[in-house]
């Protein structure tokens, strides 16, 4: 019997028409091999590959030493890493020294594209992507060496809207780690750890993220994953405006600030049932460009006496924005928050939320009346329940061969 495929009577081997089809096949691969060729062979003048692509930023650095510490005034990077940490017992004023020099010596290196003193992973330090790592106390460091501090570094007063959860509140340190690469996120946050790890235990971890590196044009807003623009009202760094608002002036913070970090989850599932029209009054902002109600733009100021045809406000007095801003100019912060987006629980679409960061001088004199005003009438509390919260003072930065927090452990 013949073999299945096979013609009864047909001699075995190739056949004339079966060489033919072969060589057919073999020159168009032949002529397939010589188009790629030509194709990857650039004619001359022609721009080179490295010249064809968009730069690159791996190896772009932002400067560690100098009167104030990396990570606040710095354009916010597209990814970061919190880390709340807890001192051991037996840790006193002269082991908080040398974790400090540790740390500093270790986040110099990676921020400037050098492997930390003991990196067993060195190829992975070599694309900083403006890499910044940022240094907080928290009121159990401080009153570990029985110095006072600013009054203000303690926790938040209870505010109703929160449902605050251990695993994201408190600290007696934090670091915060942000650059443009998350791999190189996530290498400098283990280098850092592993300095601490005999000092401090972690407390909480959280990560978070903005839009990737030249999404968009330099200074855009970001946009929180309710749509809305975050942190239009900042003060802008490099400013006389913005030195008022974020660094301090007293003992041994000057030069520093006073950081709140609080974990805010939102309700996406809910608030995707409510229509463009009602987003936009709870917020107090157009959604398409973030210009308030009663403007064009984003940044015209909006204006609270303005009425409808039926004499309602325009910005409504439960919106965010008419809630957020305040009448006394003392009450401003700056902003500098990252999205989480995280695994939903079963029967949920998302588990996504923000991770709020502001900078601001004085935390009680800034931060908490205008968190007040949010807590008693803020419409997007309903889709908002801010879950962790911790208060830090950020120490001023140092020179080469001092290290932070020298003014206070010094």
């Amino acid at each position: 019997m013949a073999a299945p495929g096979m013609t009864r009577g047909r001699a075995a081997g190739p056949t004339r028409r079966q060489f033919l089809l072969g060589g057919a096949v073999a020159g168009v691969g032949a002529a397939t091999a010589i188009g790629i060729d030509l194709a990857l062979t650039p004619a001359p003048g022609a721009p080179q590959a490295e010249e064809a692509h968009a730069p690159l930023n791996g190896s772009a650095t932002v400067p560690f030493y100098g009167d104030h510490q990396a990570g606040i005034a710095t354009d916010a990077q597209a990814h970061a890493t919190f880390v709340g940490l807890d001192l051991r017992p037996d840790v006193d004023r002269d082991g908080l020294r040398r974790m400090m020099r540790l740390l500093t010596d270790d986040a110099a290196r990676l921020t400037q594209a050098a492997p930390a003193l003991a990196d067993s992973e060195p190829e992975l330090a070599v694309a900083p992507a403006r890499l910044t790592v940022t240094f907080g106390f928290g009121p159990g460091l401080v009153a570990r060496i029985a110095r006072p501090g600013p009054p203000w570094l303690r926790p938040l007063p209870a505010f109703a809207v929160d449902r605050l959860q251990p695993e994201f509140s408190d600290g007696d340190l934090l670091v915060q780690i942000a650059a443009d690469d998350p791999l190189t996120v996530a290498h400098a946050t283990r280098m850092l750890l592993k300095d601490v790890r005999s000092f401090t235990t972690v407390r909480w971890m959280q990560h978070g993220f903005r839009r990737a590196y030249a999404t968009m044009a330099p200074g855009t807003t970001m946009r929180n994953l309710f749509g809305q623009v975050d942190g239009t009202a900042n003060p802008k760094p490099g400013t006389s405006d913005f030195d008022t608002v974020v660094w301090s002036a007293d003992g041994w913070l000057a030069g520093g600030t006073g950081a709140v970090v609080r974990r805010i989850r939102m309700d996406l599932d809910t608030w995707d049932q409510l229509d463009r029209s009602g987003r936009e009054q709870s917020v107090g902002r157009t959604l398409s460009n973030g210009a308030p109600l009663t403007g064009q733009g984003e940044y015209d100021e909006p204006d609270f006496a303005a009425t409808t045809a039926t004499g309602f406000p325009v910005i409504p007095e439960f919106s965010h924005l008419r809630r957020a801003r305040s009448d006394n100019p003392a009450e401003r912060i700056f902003r500098r928050g990252y999205n989480y987006d995280q695994p939903p629980v079963a029967g949920q679409v998302s588990d996504s939320g923000l991770i709020f960061v502001s900078y601001q001088a004085d935390v009680d004199r800034q931060f908490t009346p205008l968190q007040k005003r949010l807590d008693e009438l803020d419409l997007l509390n309903k889709w908002t329940t801010p879950i962790g919260s911790a208060v830090f003072a950020i120490p001023p930065g140092c020179d080469s061969g001092g290290y932070v927090g020298e003014t206070l452990l010094a």
